[in-house]
């Protein structure tokens, strides 16, 4: 497929083992389901949507949700075999969309077989060294008769001992092999605050010798990104990962509107994007909700808030992601010991409803729009990020690069307001003309400024167009 930066891409994440309608177990000796062949299908669909990248959760065999790997070089019999991932990806590449998986380094299910061997053998097995923190001395609370660690206090999730060298070549060669046999884009490492920061730095070097441009993004609740990433910590950019996840951003976006309050969203956006902020020349991967929290339509007090709150999240920089059946505006909440309300099949009650409804719903026709406008503005893109107004709830901002400016302005109340853009705060683009992408309405900046009346739960996209002359 042709080679493009992640700036330049919009993903679609799906979860396959939901969106399949997978057995919530794994039997080990049903045939291969044709789950991979239905997400195959989505391709027209997520064309006209307007996405370039697919991020498609653990595919690998497991007992359970996926996250508890028990081979990692074949595919889940549940959604298929390995003879379907590649033809899924070779069907995505013929469409111009990149494929990035999920890779789930930091642990594995209890029927992995060095821990069976383990459970088998007890102190006499040749993989004891293989997971983190085995005592002999005490049982685990899953009745072993030997304890170990559990990622988070999870047994059913073995920690790997990421030190130990037959460890790290077992996965990175799985790595490779995802690489050479799939010809897959990327990886979305699961857990990459536990994982050693010298395994890293080996999977990145291993597998951009391999494939150029290879794109790994790293689960990341808290923390400093550039711990990750490069840059205040030390890291050179690009020989560890290339992205994490903005769950900074992520959580500013709809508390923002729920407590009507964007002055939390400025200080989010000032601290990483802003002139002196920490990540600006990282491309973080942004998203409105995933596999692991409540989907935005349950989140948002106000449903009407989703066209605007979707408008940020292609406007702001990042790497936007829409996850799969949000795009219809479906809701979705954990229960107290299971995610499986957010991760529900394409074909559940929930999405058909949602897709009766779509004529109704123009949510995804707007999400449709805001990727194309993305698409043609490289300020959007990977321009600069400058704030510009804010107030409860209100707030604007400018992306810039080169000669492109863009103005973004929202409204979260639920009155019409008029927000006003300083002639200081729109610096250069002083008398300028601007022409709303949304709307086609235009604007111009005096020497006082410019007032611009939004729509209650509204937003405006404007890009300059300098006066004549």
């Amino acid at each position: 497929m042709n080679s493009r930066k992640m700036t330049d891409r919009v993903f679609y994440h799906i979860y396959p083992l939901g969106f399949c309608g997978a057995p919530e177990r794994n039997d080990f000796s049903c045939p291969a389901g044709g789950g991979l062949r239905s997400i195959t299908e989505q391709i027209p669909r997520l064309l006209d949507l307007g996405v370039n990248a697919l991020y498609l959760g653990p595919v690998f065999e497991s007992t359970a949700h996926g996250y508890d790997t028990l081979d990692y070089y074949h595919v889940d019999r549940r959604i298929g075999n390995n003879a379907a991932l590649r033809l899924l990806v070779e069907r995505f590449h013929e469409a111009g969309i990149a494929v990035v998986l999920d890779a789930v380094f930091n642990h594995t299910g209890r029927h992995f077989f060095a821990f069976k061997d383990l459970q088998a053998r007890g102190s006499a097995s040749a993989y004891r060294d293989w997971f983190a923190n085995i005592d002999f001395s005490r049982p685990s609370p899953e009745g072993d008769s030997f304890s170990y660690e559990g990622w988070h206090g999870c047994y059913d999730l073995v920690k790997l001992n990421g030190h130990n060298r037959e460890v790290r070549d077992h996965l990175l060669n799985a790595a490779e092999y995802w690489i050479k046999e799939f010809d897959i884009d990327g990886l979305r490492l699961d857990a990459a605050d536990l994982l050693l920061p010298d395994f890293l730095d080996e999977l990145s070097a291993r597998s951009k010798k391999l494939k150029p441009g290879f794109w790994l993004m790293g689960e990341v609740v808290a923390g400093d990104y550039t711990r990750w990433t490069g840059g205040s910590s030390g890291v050179k950019p690009g020989t560890r990962l290339d992205s994490v996840t903005n769950y900074e951003l992520y959580k500013s976006l709809w508390s923002s509107f729920n407590d009507k309050n964007f002055y939390e969203l400025s200080w989010t956006l000032n601290r990483q994007f802003g002139p002196e902020g920490s990540f600006q020349r990282i491309p973080l991967y942004s998203f409105a909700d995933n596999h692991d929290v409540n989907r935005i339509a349950s989140v948002v007090k106000n449903k009407t808030h989703l066209f605007p709150l979707y408008g940020l999240l292609f406007t702001l920089p990042g790497i936007p992601s829409v996850y799969y059946g949000s795009e219809y505006g479906i809701s979705g909440e954990r229960f107290p010991n299971s995610d499986s309300p957010l991760r529900p099949a394409w074909d559940s009650p929930a999405i058909r409803k949602a897709l009766e409804d779509a004529g109704a719903n123009d949510l995804e026709r707007s999400i449709a729009g805001f990727i194309r406008l993305r698409k043609k503005s490289a300020a959007l893109r990977e321009g600069s990020f400058r704030e510009l107004s804010r107030a409860h709830e209100q707030y604007a901002f400018m992306r810039e690069t080169g000669n492109e400016r863009i103005l973004v302005v929202v409204n979260a109340a639920e009155q019409r307001a008029a927000i006003h853009i300083t002639p200081e705060a729109l610096g250069n683009a002083g008398r300028g003309r601007w022409r709303d992408l949304l709307s086609g309405e235009e604007f111009t900046a005096s020497g006082m400024g410019m007032d611009i009346p939004v729509h209650p739960s509204g937003l405006r996209i404007l890009a300059e167009e300098p006066l004549p002359g």
